[in-house]
Formats: C-alpha cells, structure tokens, sequence
C-alpha cells in the first residue's frame, strides 16, 4: 500500500493531483465570491453621491448701450446783411394839432433919456426932495414934460393909480412873474385898468406929479419886480 501511494505521488500522479487541488479551490473561491456579492455575480458600487448642480448665471443682459454725446453745436451762420433798400422807413406821424412858434420876449426902453438917479435897494442914496437917505426900488429918467412913455413889454394894465407920494402911476403885468411900474405921469394917462398893451405902445406921457422926487424935474420913476422883488430895470431891459 505504502509502495503504491509512493508511486502515486512521485512521476505523473503527483502533478495531476496537484492540478485538481488548485481547481476545487478555484472553484470554492469563486462560490465565495458570489456569496459575499448577493449571488448576481455583479460588484456592488458604492452610489456615487450627484454632484450640486452647478449655478447657472442669470441671463447676461446685453451690455448698455453708450449714450449718444451730441455733436457741439456749430457757430451759427452770420445773418445775412439786409441791403439799406430793403430796410423799412419808419414815419414820425406829424402831430394832429400843429405847434405855433412862439415870439420872444420883447423888451423895450420905455424912455429915452438920462438917468438921474440909479437903482439902489441895498444902499442908502440922498434924496434932494426929501432930504434923507433912502433906498430906490428904480431908476429915475430925466425928460421934458409931455415925451411919450411906452409900455417896455406887453402885458395887460394891473393898475392906473395917483399915488401920494409918487404921483400919477400905471402898473403892467408881463409873463415870467414881472411887473413894471411908470410913476410921475401926467396926471390923464393913456390906458385903463384891465387894457392889454403890446410892447412900445404907449401908456402915457411925462409929468411933475411925483411929489416925493419934485426936485428932479420932470422924469419917469421907472420900476421892475420879478415874483414881488426889485429888479434893477437896466438887467430887465438889457435881458
């Protein structure tokens, strides 16, 4: 027996045996493995966890667009030259009620003569008559009795008086705010109150019937007032 399994296991027998001991464990290995996998024979996986999705960007809107920058203006054109023809005239429309030129103040000497005694308001002069010193609101102009005296400008006669002291007088209104007085006349002068007289008519004539100047002669008291106050007569004659 023992000679027998010696032969068995030395030569040929020996690699066969071996050859089916690696196949019966082949086999059982392979049965365990299908065990340890539910016997479908298939490797169970591990479930791959899905990854998050990813993010999608909200829709991109489209870029904006660039504001238009207008163009810079350009320097405006010159405006046209109008030829002088083409111009309109343009009328004064002439008034309906057409303006009279007016004269100028005319002014005359009433007398032609010497001055005896001169205008004197801010001075004392002596008087002859009176034998005093006092002031003289005119001028006295020598001349025979009976020369014409004359109205020196025109305006209308305020007054015909016989003053005591300056004898027979007329006074004249004139424009401007003037009066003019003509003292020691004769006695009947040649206008009345209310009269309007022109420049150089006469108003009457020479006389002696000032008895505050009776040592003069006969002569014309002749005085001015601008607004109520003495003027010297020649500034009135000469203006």
């Amino acid at each position: 027996m023992a000679n027998k399994l010696k032969g068995v296991l030395s030569g040929a027998g020996f690699y066969a045996a071996l050859g089916i001991c690696l196949v019966t464990a082949a086999v059982a290995g392979w049965f365990l493995l299908l065990d340890d996998s539910g016997g479908t024979g298939e490797t169970e996986t591990p479930p791959v966890e899905a990854a998050a999705p990813a993010e999608v960007p909200a829709e991109i809107s489209e870029a904006p667009a660039e504001p238009e920058v207008p163009a810079a203006p350009s320097e405006p054109a010159p405006a046209a030259e109008v030829p002088a023809a083409a111009m309109p005239e343009v009328s004064v429309p002439e008034p309906e009620v057409p303006v009279a030129a007016e004269a100028p103040q005319l002014v005359v000497s009433p007398l032609s003569g010497k001055v005896v005694t001169a205008f004197s308001v801010d001075q004392l002069v002596y008087s002859e008559t009176m034998g005093d010193w006092r002031t003289h609101d005119g001028i006295d102009i020598s001349a025979q009795a009976g020369t014409k005296v004359l109205a020196a400008s025109a305006g209308t006669v305020l007054a015909v008086e016989d003053d005591a002291l300056m004898g027979t007088t007329v006074t004249l209104r004139h424009s401007g705010g003037y009066q003019t007085t003509y003292a020691c006349l004769q006695a009947t002068p040649a206008v009345e109150q209310g009269d309007t007289v022109t420049a150089g008519q006469v108003i009457g004539a020479v006389g002696t019937t000032a008895a505050a100047e009776s040592a003069q002669g006969p002569h014309l008291h002749f005085s001015v007032t601008k607004d109520g106050d003495a003027v010297d007569p020649k500034e009135y004659l000469n203006k």
